[in-house]
């Protein structure tokens, strides 16, 4: 704030409201560090250009320069526990095939031929196999890339002295995760988060998780547009009005870490700010426990005199999961049990932390058409206590004129809560083609994380292009 003339400053606006640390900071079990902080960075008040969202040559250079260049999320590694195991991993033109060999170590080979072309595992496939061979003429690798065989080697005299292992791209594991990079020169994983989200994820131990829900869906609308959907809380009054009544929606906590993560935290067991004087601390048990909001199953507590529902929602979200997980949660605080953390990893995925709902976001632009995006949402529990096996869950596949809540296994109040996120999509594309504006108008605060999503993407843009070179991709 500008002392002299007590003005606020761009980015320094808040709603008035009590703000999420102060909710957190009431909590009878109190928060961990990586929660009760906060990392807000003001980036500026220009409009976003409209051009990324509908300019099929802005796909493109996106595709040449930026994800060439970046750390994804390919799988877990429960997808390949065993030696043989692959998952086929695909974003845009490019497919690889995440494999484990032997030894144990994970590759994840470019998924074509070096023959003429023809992809050794069909996209989006997973399965087992003892070695990578081409369906077309036989041509056949090892596990760990070498050449195993040329059906009628004689032919071939000339290509055996040339290189003949498979290229791959870079891998790194962290939280369970598989990531991938096509780019020989990018700087580490733990360089591309930086060491605080290394030291987050550090104290979630998503590798102690698996995933037991899998749900695919394609949408009209630019990828970018359609995770943007879900990198704020601002929409929820209008978009989701049903839970508006215990969320605290336009006082939600954003941050920026570096350039390549983000996140907000939106508490609930709360009234949202905007309607304070119309719902009490009852109302915030019924709208968790009634109708199709419902997160619990009709279960319904007891709200006390001059008991904060929050509270109540926090001791019996630690009763239950404690019940389903057979765990003592007596040191997990009230914010992790109750609230929406979210943190996006740039380029295409949410990381969704918390111990009622842990979730994993995935979004990967259309091969064929830059106006859709395949999303995909993955649910995750705690891993047996006693080790015993438990079975990743296969992707379902909805169509486009499908609910989430058909999925199977889907809560259905979540998913209706999915549809109202993706169903603004279609008009927002078409809109955007129409409108006469150039550029979108974002918010200071609440709208950082699209800002600072859209920057990173600036960045990559304005590099020269970097197509993968095959032989900078393959082991000697």
């Amino acid at each position: 704030m500008n002392v002299q003339t007590g003005t606020l400053q761009p980015g320094e606006a808040r709603c008035p409201a009590e703000t999420t640390q102060e909710i957190i900071a009431r909590d009878k079990v109190a928060a961990p560090v990586w929660a009760a902080s906060e990392s807000y960075e003001y980036l500026g008040s220009e409009d976003v250009s409209k051009d990324r969202y509908v300019d099929p040559a802005f796909a493109s250079a996106e595709m040449e320069r930026m994800w060439t260049r970046t750390w994804q999320m390919a799988c877990r590694e429960d997808h390949i526990p065993e030696a043989g195991d692959y998952y086929v991993y695909d974003v845009g033109p490019y497919s690889f095939i995440v494999t484990r060999n032997e030894n144990g170590a994970i590759h994840a080979y470019f998924n074509a031929c070096l023959h003429r072309g023809t992809k050794l595992k069909p996209s989006g496939t997973s399965g087992y196999t003892m070695n990578l061979k081409c369906p077309f003429h036989g041509w056949t690798w090892n596990l760990d890339g070498s050449l195993k065989e040329i059906p009628e080697r004689w032919d071939f005299a000339h290509a055996i002295t040339r290189r003949t292992c498979l290229p791959e791209a870079r891998v790194e594991r962290l939280g369970g995760f598989v990531w991938i990079n096509m780019d020989p020169d990018a700087p580490s994983l733990a360089e591309y988060l930086g060491p605080e989200i290394k030291a987050h994820m550090a104290a979630w131990r998503l590798e102690d998780r698996y995933i037991y829900l899998h749900v695919q869906k394609s949408y009209p609308a630019n990828w970018k547009l359609t995770m943007e959907a879900f990198m704020e809380a601002y929409h929820v009054g209008d978009t989701h009005p049903q839970v508006a009544p215990a969320n605290g929606d336009v006082n939600s906590q954003y941050d920026v870490y570096g350039e390549h993560v983000n996140r907000f935290i939106s508490a609930l067991g709360v009234v949202s700010p905007k309607l304070r004087n119309r719902y009490s601390e009852k109302d915030i048990i019924d709208n968790f426990t009634l109708g199709d909001s419902s997160s619990l199953g009709g279960t319904r507590p007891e709200l006390k005199d001059g008991e904060r529902a929050r509270q109540v929602m926090a001791d019996m979200f630690r009763t239950l999961f404690e019940s389903a997980t057979n765990s003592d949660l007596s040191a997990v605080s009230d914010t992790e049990l109750l609230d929406t953390y979210s943190y996006t990893f740039f380029p295409n995925l949410f990381l969704f932390p918390g111990i009622s709902l842990p979730m994993i976001y995935r979004f990967r632009p259309d091969a064929r058409d830059h106006r859709r995006t395949i999303y995909e949402v993955m649910f995750m529990r705690p891993k047996p206590r006693d080790g015993s096996q438990v079975e990743t869950a296969e992707m379902q596949i909805l169509q486009d004129h499908q609910s989430f809540a058909e999925a199977d296994g889907m809560d259905p109040g979540f998913g209706i809560i999915l549809d109202q996120d993706t169903d603004n999509l279609h008009a927002q594309q078409e809109g955007l083609e129409a409108s006469a504006k150039p550029g979108l108008t974002l918010g200071d605060y609440q709208e950082i994380r699209i800002r600072h999503f859209e920057r990173a993407i600036d960045k990559y843009i304005a590099m020269p292009p970097k197509l993968p070179d095959w032989t900078a991709l393959q082991r000697t």
